[in-house]
């Protein structure tokens, strides 16, 4: 029975589930040459390029959208969202 390919490219998308060691774990996140996305090191599909300033940018909004998510700014105090609702219905 013939391998099967550790490595290609299916429908257009990478994968690679070679036994992934450190430096290509770490080369693959830092690329300067290439563009916003590569080719993950492990896994299917791609990942971020954190020597492209975009990829700086997708990070940053996440992080703020999950802080904001969190709770980090209420902007209003605890006792307004806690208070009911009436509704009336004609």
């Amino acid at each position: 029975m013939a391998d099967k390919p550790q490595s290609g490219e299916i429908f257009g998308v990478p994968y690679n589930f070679e036994r992934p060691s450190i430096k290509r774990l770490l080369s693959s996140y830092w690329r300067p040459g290439e563009g916003m996305l590569v080719e993950k090191p492990f896994g299917i599909g791609y990942t971020l390029n954190l020597a492209n300033w975009r990829s700086w940018i997708v990070v940053a909004v996440a992080g703020a959208l999950f802080w904001q998510q969190r709770g980090g700014d209420d902007g209003g105090s605890e006792t307004e969202q806690d208070e009911p609702v009436e509704v009336i219905v004609d």
